[in-house]
């Protein structure tokens, strides 16, 4: 009898075990996941937190007005834009970062100045923007450069960080110790653009 109780006692164990390690396995993989999936998407766009130095740079290019962070990551920017009196949106693929984001945004109170969303930023539209902010890779600038022209209002602010746009002349650049800023407003933006067009265009008539 005692045999046959322990026996049933190491059985009980060993499937609380193997069952403790599939769901401690099954979360790490859930949680995981969205931070593997970049490296599966057409733009490499890894989650690399912006320093307090980046934070900053940013804000000082920014003009008054609405702020659009494209691949917001933990939320630093959203939220640091959001307490300079910034109205602050931050969109973003990984959905962990993003309920992150919403939970220390409540925290320092900023929840009501911000918003979080779970989305591809190829998909948002852009032209109620004042200030266009990204943290890119080289692979994704002439793509997002396109999108960015042909929604973009007047008015608006595009801030580069890291990697610059490969057609557009900035008005500004800001040379950090972590990172390099290019700001570029709309209007120079199209008429550079329109220059390259007809620089080519040339190129081919001679």
């Amino acid at each position: 009898m005692e045999t046959d109780r322990r026996t049933r006692n190491r059985k009980i164990f060993g499937y609380i075990a193997v069952g403790t390690c599939g769901a401690i396995a099954t979360a790490v993989c859930m949680i995981s996941w969205p931070f593997i999936t970049p490296a599966f998407r057409r733009y490499c766009l890894p989650y690399v937190p912006a320093t307090t130095e980046q934070v900053s740079i940013v804000l000082k290019l920014c003009r008054p007005g609405r702020l659009v962070d494209l691949g917001s990551g933990d939320g630093r920017i959203v939220i640091a834009a959001a307490r300079e009196g910034h109205q602050a949106f931050g969109y973003e693929l990984n959905r962990w970062l993003v309920l992150y984001s919403k939970i220390k945004a409540r925290m320092e109170g900023m929840h009501t100045k911000t918003l979080f969303r779970t989305a591809d930023l190829w998909k948002i539209d852009l032209s109620t923007y004042d200030n266009i902010v990204i943290f890119g890779v080289p692979s994704m600038m002439k793509d997002l450069e396109k999108k960015i022209k042909s929604e973009m209002h007047p008015r608006s602010h595009v801030i580069a960080c890291r990697f610059c746009f490969p057609s557009w002349d900035p008005v500004d650049i800001i040379e950090g110790d972590s990172c390099t800023a290019w700001l570029y407003k709309s209007k120079r933006c199209k008429d550079d653009v329109k220059s390259k067009v007809k620089d080519d265009s040339k190129k081919l008539c001679d």
